[in-house]
């Protein structure tokens, strides 16, 4: 079997041929440490790779794997895959994109990530983020910057920047990623993935409360449909005490993805009032919507006003860096310059009241459709550095209109899917956003299988090698 094909396999792929018999998980690790060994300096997309402990894993699996009866083996018994170096795994650095934390080690590990370990992952390491997961390209200050597979000119995103290069390039075949105003989305859209941020409430962020208000969660990164959905599986349930949550389904997302799916009512937005919208990415959008009419489904045209939106946003997150406590001068100058937009306590309540109000008129536009298809950002990908002399004002400004339609969906709580949808001129891949009604994760889900179906898109990776 070749090493460079089997990287580019599905993680629901790779784990039938574990239990069947035919790569033990010792053999699966060691394709993907060879393969961060030789790309990882170039793409930046691990911060830490966890060699000893991804191999005294496997090697253990392994053992296990040639007495155990593997039909009883969990459902991903000895498939690696890295986390987010935004959550903590214990016993392994967790930096947050900040060069001074290089030497904190973790001294737990998540709800969530207990769980993808239980499944049977095998955890490769950590991968890179930008700093505190503000910014949505991954060029961290002191650290290294993680690039686009497909061009290394071109940023993966962010925050999620590092897991979703390290799927595109084979350094993993599928990643744990958050969101909170894109980061899972964004970066899954630069690189050409399916990038899931499910409904709020339904990943547990146990042992802590909620993050930036209730706006992030943790979403999976995958090359299929199917892969993610199933990710989603293992990563969803109620922890005692969330502040949010959603009762699991009595059926899995994986297999609801199977199922029929009736004709739906997709609002489609080309434009977003008051925000311009890229020619490229209106196109995108335009030729999936002609594949959803092509399906079956009912088109309207259509999009909820985000106006007001950017405000509050910039006050929560000011505030959630302020609330690290970490030195002004230990942070880039964006980062430094919102630490200074905080505000007081007040503020700070005013614009989540603020936001609480808007999200509701978003989601009732949804009254009257299944689905909203819109672009994922605003404009194509950017370059490494692009805004680097911009001044933070200036920079923030850009970056609020490049990734504007995303947030909105953190504030709503809405799942939201970020799909492929073809290439720009330059090569780089286009993306489209699907997002559902409350709660309606499985639908999403479901309507991105059947786009993935129709298109094919898992058979395009970048070149090889990386360059």
């Amino acid at each position: 079997m070749n090493p460079t094909d089997l990287a580019f396999f599905s993680a629901l792929e790779q784990a039938r041929l574990i239990r069947s018999g035919e790569i033990s998980p010792l053999e699966l690790t060691q394709v993907y440490l060879d393969r961060i060994a030789r790309h990882n300096d170039r793409l930046g997309a691990y911060i830490t790779v966890a060699e000893e402990r991804a191999i005294s894993t496997a090697k253990q699996q392994t053992d296990h794997w040639h007495q155990a009866d593997r039909a009883e083996l969990p459902p991903f018994f000895g498939v690696p895959m890295p986390i987010k170096d935004l959550a903590p795994v214990a016993g392994l650095p967790c930096l947050r994109g900040l060069a001074a934390l290089r030497d904190r080690i973790a001294e737990y590990t998540p709800a969530h990530i207990q769980a993808i370990e239980g499944a049977g992952f095998n955890l490769l390491g950590k991968t890179s983020t930008s700093e505190l997961g503000s910014m949505p390209f991954t060029e961290p200050m002191g650290l290294p910057t993680a690039r686009n597979p497909w061009n290394l000119d071109y940023t993966p995103g962010g925050s999620s920047g590092g897991a979703a290069a390290a799927v595109a390039a084979g350094l993993a075949p599928l990643a744990h990623g958050s969101d909170g105003g894109g980061s899972v989305r964004g970066p899954a859209g630069c690189c050409g993935l399916v990038g899931f941020k499910p409904s709020r409430g339904r990943i547990s962020q146990a042992p802590e409360g909620e993050h930036l208000m209730g706006l992030a969660t943790p979403g999976p990164l995958a090359r299929t449909v199917r892969d993610a959905a199933a990710l989603l599986d293992v990563m969803s349930g109620y922890v005692v005490g969330d502040p949010y949550w959603l009762p699991n389904p009595d059926t899995s997302f994986l297999e609801q993805i199977e199922h029929e799916l009736p004709p739906l009512t997709i609002a489609v937005a080309t434009e977003i009032p008051n925000w311009p919208v890229h020619p490229d990415c209106q196109a995108a959008v335009q030729q999936t919507a002609k594949h959803f009419e092509q399906l079956g489904h009912h088109l309207g045209v259509g999009c909820p006003d985000f106006s007001g939106l950017e405000e509050p946003f910039q006050k929560i997150f000011a505030g959630a860096i302020a609330a690290t406590g970490v030195p002004p001068e230990a942070l880039s100058p964006i980062n430094r310059w919102l630490m200074e937009q905080a505000g007081t306590a007040a503020e700070l309540w005013q614009a989540i009241a603020q936001l609480r109000f808007i999200s509701r008129q978003i989601v009732g536009f949804f009254s009257d459709c299944d689905i909203l298809l819109l672009p994922t950002y605003a404009h194509p990908i950017i370059k490494v550095g692009q805004w680097s002399s911009h001044s933070p004002e200036a920079a923030f400004k850009a970056v609020t209109e490049w990734v504007m339609p995303c947030p909105p969906f953190n504030a709503t709580g809405q799942p939201a899917i970020s799909l492929p949808a073809g290439f720009d001129s330059h090569g780089l891949p286009m993306s489209v956003q699907l997002v559902g009604k409350p709660g309606a994760d499985a639908q999403v889900l479901q309507l991105a299988a059947q786009l993935e179906q129709l298109k094919g898109w898992t058979q395009h990776r970048p070149p090889e090698p990386v360059s």
